[in-house]
């Protein structure tokens, strides 16, 4: 058994696809059309880890509300000052600026996606 993806409703397709296309390198690798939706599955460098973004014709006008049982998402990079150069260039700020976690050895911050979802971001 594996995993295989992970879906994320979404208020605006081409805001979130310039999201996770451009500031995680994930690419486009299939969509589907259905009745009711759209939808746009991403996959990362090695193809072990897809997104699937869900556009739904009828959704809200407010967005989705996020529930409280999800926590994050997360991914690893190789440099945060590349990383910042990046999120600074699409006006996006840290939601937690980077700070190094000892009990982990490493660096984590997090942002949002266009949507609201919180992202954590590790090195």
């Amino acid at each position: 058994m594996r995993f295989l993806h992970v879906m994320i409703r979404v208020k605006d397709i081409e805001k979130s696809l310039d999201f996770y296309t451009k500031l995680f390198q994930m690419n486009l690798t299939n969509t589907i059309e259905l009745e009711d939706s759209k939808l746009y599955f991403l996959s990362d460098e090695d193809g072990q880890t897809q997104i699937e973004l869900t556009y739904n014709y009828d959704s809200p006008k407010e967005g989705y509300t996020n529930g409280n049982a999800f926590g994050h998402l997360a991914f690893g990079i190789k440099s945060f000052e590349e990383f910042g150069k990046m999120l600074n260039e699409r006006g996006i700020k840290y939601e937690y600026a980077p700070e190094y976690m000892k009990e982990a050895d490493s660096t984590i911050a997090f942002i949002k996606d266009p949507d609201g979802n919180e992202i954590e971001i590790i090195k």
